[in-house]
């Protein structure tokens, strides 16, 4: 029995990167040789185990035969007889191919040092092919780590698009996927990726249709639609913005896909269209409900918010209703931080003002300044008709609220 430490762990080390977990392979051993020795059996789909003490997880060395569609789609099998080469051998990437044994010695097979040293992306085998989640995987390493995919790699990406592999994603996977492209430093390299392998279009049409689409040079500088995306989400991971607030940029804009191209670079009515189109993506790719909701109401209201400093108060506090701000003030927040990426993801505009975030925020204090159990209180000694007070009451509410807004912004 010998134990190796694999995968991104050992790349991460060997980039000079925080390694947070490890994880092991076991070769020679038996999952009851394991059990005997204290190791706690988690693996479902393959013999996989936490140490008694560390609570680490270690693997038996395994190969992998494909016997149908899907990254689902495999027959493992895991004995003692299997070597430690043969369980690297059914890695994604190189980079995720090298092993060190328990004398710190580096073993590399498929040559992943080299190709950790040239920022490059290279699959280990043909088996790649086999789970269409690697193309989503190399996608996102390249916008984890800004290395390039190697030329061989994006024609068998290429390839799974056209053969219908990708389409075998379930959507679950999907949005695991992109969640954690979204959160890297670079998220923009995952979508360059995606469309130069020419799955994008399968996975997020939504987003796709984006690129070539013009937009009024004199407030993008950039004119691209789908360009101005990629700059959006970029800025809000520059700024460690959440998950939701990286989603709500990506987009906030989909519906200038649909615009006629008559009526380009102009795009009238596009935030209603966004609504649907997010919607629509959304429930495809089954995204969780704090994400579709803050994307909903950016792409509904990001255009108002650019207009702050022209919108009446009444507007201001039906949009502050319409946001349920006074039960979500944590997602009111985040809905000014998604809006304000949208603004400076262009060229030129990252170290520009923006008051109308600010301008929001003080108007969002003003209302929720107002006691609306206080109003409640004082009508119901006034009003006997028990089906009249709750209108009553709403709106003497927003009629207060309105003048609180009225009084701070003018």
């Amino acid at each position: 029995m010998k134990t190796y430490l694999v995968g991104g762990s050992v790349r991460d080390e060997l980039l000079g990167l925080p390694v947070k977990d490890h994880d092991y392979v076991v070769v020679g051993s038996t999952p009851e040789e394991m059990a005997r020795l204290g190791y706690r059996p988690v693996g479902k789909d393959f013999p996989v185990f936490l140490h008694p003490q560390s609570h680490e997880q270690y693997a038996l060395a395994r190969t992998e035969r494909k016997i149908s569609r899907g990254y689902k789609g495999f027959e493992v099998y895991a004995a003692p007889e299997v070597t430690l080469q043969e369980d690297l051998a059914r890695r994604d990437l190189t980079i995720n191919a090298i092993a060190k044994d328990q004398d710190g010695n580096i073993i590399d097979p498929f040559n992943g040092v080299a190709d950790l040293e040239a920022g490059l992306l290279r699959h280990v085998s043909p088996a790649f092919s086999e789970d269409p989640v690697r193309v989503l995987r190399t996608a996102r390493f390249a916008a984890r780590f800004g290395f390039r995919i190697a030329p061989e790699t994006l024609a068998l990406m290429n390839d799974m698009v056209h053969n219908g592999e990708v389409d075998a994603l379930v959507p679950e996977r999907v949005w695991q996927e992109f969640a954690r492209g979204l959160m890297e430093h670079k998220p923009s390299r995952m979508f360059y990726a995606l469309r130069e392998c020419g799955a994008l279009t399968r996975i997020m049409p939504e987003v796709d249709a984006l690129f070539g689409v013009p937009q009024p040079a004199q407030h993008h500088p950039e004119i691209d639609t789908g360009v101005h995306s990629m700059l959006v989400i970029d800025y809000a991971a520059a700024q460690n913005y959440s998950l939701p607030v990286r989603f709500a940029a990506l987009t906030h804009d989909l519906g200038k896909s649909t615009t006629p191209p008559q009526e380009w670079p102009r795009h009238i009515g596009h935030e209603a269209r966004s609504v649907q189109l997010v919607k629509d993506l959304s429930e495809r790719i089954r995204t969780p409900n704090d994400e579709r909701d803050l994307a909903l109401l950016t792409a509904r209201y990001h255009g108002d918010v650019h207009r702050a400093a022209e919108l009446r108060p009444t507007t201001i506090a039906d949009m502050l209703q319409a946001a349920d701000a006074y039960r979500k003030p944590e997602r009111f927040e985040e809905f000014l931080q998604a809006c304000a990426c949208d603004f400076h993801g262009r060229p030129g505009y990252a170290e520009k003002p923006y008051p109308q975030a600010e301008r929001l925020r003080a108007a969002f204090s003003a209302a929720r300044s107002v006691d609306a159990g206080a109003i409640a209180a004082e009508l119901a000694k006034t009003i006997a008709d028990p089906t009249s007070l709750p209108p009553a009451i709403n709106a003497r509410v927003r009629e207060t609220r309105v003048a609180q807004i009225k009084a701070r912004l003018l």
